[in-house]
């Protein structure tokens, strides 16, 4: 049995955070980051059947034609994700009258769209990158067994190696292949997304305070290996792979980008392709 304290309930018996409860929840749900982005997600649907709200945490679930799909709003960061992807698993894998998990396991699809940096010059703005693989330079997964593949543990390793910066935690995490295939080949760049846990001097900027580390940006786009590089960065993608793994849920990540950090360009219109990245996931979902 989950204790009380480690699974708290609101007085209506739904989840202390996302307040929401089992039935709320499709079996695919859409992360952002903007709580303001939740309807212009749920405006493309034929019915909304919940709509429910505490703190940052926004969702909406109903229907596109014969799909039945949940939008949420993470906030920002990995320990908002922490929040959110536990809460989802507790929804749908935990009987929450009993705490007892169920003998039978539920698998989300979780799919991020949300917006991004890029590292490599090449990368125009108001592009889509789809996050082959999520690497987090935050502490998150310090909390959790990592579970990675061969193949993920040598490309963590060479990139630990080429970025020499041992104080830093590090994970990887491969983005799910069945999801990426279903979304689709185009119009999207692929690689590498850095997670990182603040919006300044972990992503470079300095306004007042020194940074630790400020080649950061310059050593991970300068990393290569075969055809990975690392193409963007943001704050919440390494999070939701990692913990996706870790509970059975399959997730992957689609950035709109914004920003060139490299060039250090911003888009002119960001709105027009945060909406063609929605179009575009809801139309091949």
């Amino acid at each position: 049995m989950i204790p009380e304290a480690d699974l708290i309930l609101n007085a209506d018996g739904s989840l202390y955070h996302l307040n929401l409860l089992p039935d709320d929840v499709a079996d695919t749900v859409i992360t952002v980051g903007d709580s303001e982005r939740v309807p212009l997600v749920s405006r493309y649907f034929d019915r909304i059947e919940v709509r429910k709200g505490k703190r940052e945490f926004i969702t909406h679930t109903g229907w596109l034609g014969k799909t039945r799909l949940t939008v949420l709003s993470t906030g920002i960061g990995t320990d908002n994700i922490d929040i959110v992807l536990n809460e989802l698993d507790a929804l749908v894998n935990v009987d929450l009258a009993t705490r007892r998990a169920h003998t039978t396991h539920r698998t989300l699809d979780i799919i991020r769209i949300g917006t991004s940096g890029a590292l490599q010059p090449d990368i125009p703005l108001d592009s889509l990158v789809l996050s082959g693989y999520g690497l987090g330079l935050d502490a998150l997964m310090a909390f959790y067994p990592k579970k990675m593949d061969t193949e993920e543990s040598e490309l963590l390793t060479a990139i630990q190696k080429h970025m020499d910066k041992p104080s830093l935690p590090a994970y990887l995490t491969r983005g799910d292949e069945v999801l990426a295939r279903k979304l689709g080949q185009g119009p999207y760049v692929g690689g590498i997304t850095v997670t990182l846990p603040g919006f300044y001097a972990p992503q470079g900027r300095r306004v007042r305070a020194e940074q630790q580390h400020p080649d950061l940006l310059e050593r991970l786009s300068g990393f290569r290996l075969g055809t990975n590089l690392i193409t963007n960065l943001e704050m919440e993608t390494a999070g939701i792979y990692a913990l996706a793994r870790v509970l059975g849920h399959r997730a992957i990540s689609i950035n709109a980008i914004l920003a060139n950090r490299s060039t250090s360009r911003f888009s002119k219109h960001p709105e027009r392709i945060v909406e063609q990245a929605i179009r575009t996931v809801l139309e091949r979902l």
